[in-house]
């Protein structure tokens, strides 16, 4: 009996040292990892790794990383970076999982750094600040500033990631989901409705608590490691991991608005009334309007979403809209936060957008309108299984860059103008037609860039959280500004880990 307990024993040894013999790199990795954090390490053995691998928002953006790794503090994290950099393991970082940019969120093979443990949500009062985890949803930002009657600067969809927005990598755009006949969403873009009065997201960080790829953690501020803290207002996931951001806090609760509901007739009066909304000398800053409309689903037909950051119904700034009669009106009193809970992001299978710039001129608009409306484009998006494609018309005005520029500045290079970022949502749902959704919706936006050029019109800016995965977003933010961004990665970043092994979203050029 000893002797068949001791050649067991044996046979035991021989057998883990060939599993290890046989394990990948990346498996190997992983096991060690997972010695060192426990539950903490997630492999495809594990019975909650296909739920995290496919947790992504679009299936085009699904992969099956060697293991999912969920730190739970900045320890944790400084370890986990470590030792991939150390391995030089490819590696991916997800906050919300919502960008379909392809390696952004997710990756094959690898590891996948998951955030959803960076979860805390703290509130200074007496500085006006609100310190937030990476991992977080805005949902749970907003709840819990509630209480205090405060919000910050942040996403107009309640289920996207924290960190991906700030840093300008994940969307805020689910207006595909009316297209697929899922509730009525009431607004797309990756700004915040706070924008005219305090600029974007990224304008309201005041610092950044980032993880770098030596494992060292940095506070970048704009008194401390100022160049990072410029760089990572717009510069993506191209420098570190940020864990938390602390953000300004607003006395901000209470507003009014909602969707109103057209039918695509409509859309040549609202184009008309969105031109004089956009060309008032003076924009009432706490006004936002988004027009979105749905031409391959006459069914949908438009929505306008009206929302204004006070407590009072129909505002003098919506004036231009008055005379054009609705189906269905759902605007009224409410807190800001309950106004984003009717934008729920639906469950979706395939989605895809692009983005595109153009300044305020009424010619151009109804060029665009044409495009948008009549594009033989169209027809052919419909004729792919479940194929539909939805624009957004997003206006942005002068005080919202200039409201940055107040605040320290950015990379993006935005001129401020009032202009228009338009986004061009397709959604599908077969693999095979990845291709013709996304050349067909290309040709759509080429064609707008195209009139937005001729008639000098067009803006040299891409926003990154509508753009497409080949649409050359940070070349667009201007050479000098794109110089200073290559010389701090070459300075917190030397190795280029965060070109290299963390290649997946938009690298620098």
């Amino acid at each position: 009996m000893a002797r068949s307990t001791a050649f067991q024993a044996i046979a035991g040894i021989v057998l883990a040292f060939c599993s290890v013999a046989r394990a990948s790199p990346d498996q190997t990795l992983c096991n060690t990892i997972k010695l060192k954090l426990g539950n903490g390490t997630v492999e495809a053995t594990d019975g909650i790794y296909e739920a995290l691998s496919t947790e992504n928002w679009s299936q085009t953006v699904w992969a099956k990383p060697a293991c999912i790794i969920q730190p739970s503090n900045t320890k944790e994290l400084t370890y986990v970076v470590s030792t991939v950099v150390g391995q030089k393991a490819k590696f991916a970082v997800r906050s919300g999982g919502h960008s379909v940019v392809k390696g952004a969120a997710n990756i094959d093979g690898g590891v996948l750094i998951d955030m959803a443990r960076f979860d805390s949500v703290e509130y200074d009062a007496n500085k006006k600040v609100a310190t937030v985890g990476s991992g977080l949803r805005w949902k749970e930002v907003y709840t819990a500033l509630d209480p205090y009657n405060v919000t910050v600067v942040g996403g107009r969809v309640l289920e996207v990631g924290v960190g991906g927005l700030v840093l300008g990598g994940e969307f805020d755009s689910p207006i595909i989901s009316a297209m697929l006949n899922e509730p009525l969403t009431s607004a797309i873009g990756g700004l915040s409705y706070l924008a005219d009065l305090y600029g974007l997201v990224c304008d309201n960080v005041v610092n950044f608590e980032v993880v770098t790829a030596k494992g060292t953690v940095v506070n970048a501020s704009a008194t401390s490691h100022p160049d990072l803290f410029w760089a990572l207002k717009g510069g993506a996931n191209n420098f570190g991991i940020v864990t938390k951001f602390t953000l300004k806090a607003y006395d901000i609760h209470d507003a009014w608005g909602g969707v109103r509901v057209y039918s695509l007739d409509a859309l040549p009066a609202l184009f008309d009334a969105m031109y004089e909304y956009q060309s008032v000398a003076n924009k009432d800053p706490y006004a936002n309007i988004m027009l979105q409309a749905f031409p391959t689903n006459a069914s949908i037909g438009a929505i306008l979403n009206v929302v204004y950051l006070k407590p009072e119904e129909e505002p003098e700034a919506f004036a231009p809209f008055r005379n054009i009669t609705p189906l269905a009106d759902l605007t009224k009193l409410q807190t800001l936060t309950e106004l984003m809970l009717a934008a729920p992001v639906p469950e979706l299978t395939r989605v895809n957008w692009f983005s595109s710039s153009f300044a305020t001129d009424k010619q151009l608009f109804g060029e665009v309108a044409d495009i948008l409306t009549k594009a033989p484009e169209l027809e052919e998006l419909a004729n792919l299984t479940a194929g539909s494609l939805a624009f957004g018309w997003q206006p942005i005005s002068s005080s919202a860059v200039l409201a940055g520029h107040s605040s320290g500045g950015n990379p993006l290079g935005l001129q401020p103008v009032n202009q228009t970022w338009l986004v061009l949502d397709v959604g599908w749902w077969k693999p095979e037609d990845d291709e013709l959704a996304h050349n067909y919706t290309l040709s759509m936006i080429n064609k707008i860039d195209d009139a937005s050029k001729s008639s000098g019109n067009y803006v040299d800016y891409i926003f990154m959280n509508d753009a497409a995965a080949d649409q050359p977003v940070i070349e667009h933010y201007g050479q000098e500004n794109v110089a200073k961004l290559k010389a701090t990665a070459q300075k917190y970043d030397p190795d280029q880990v965060f070109q290299n092994l963390a290649s997946g979203g938009f690298k620098l050029p």
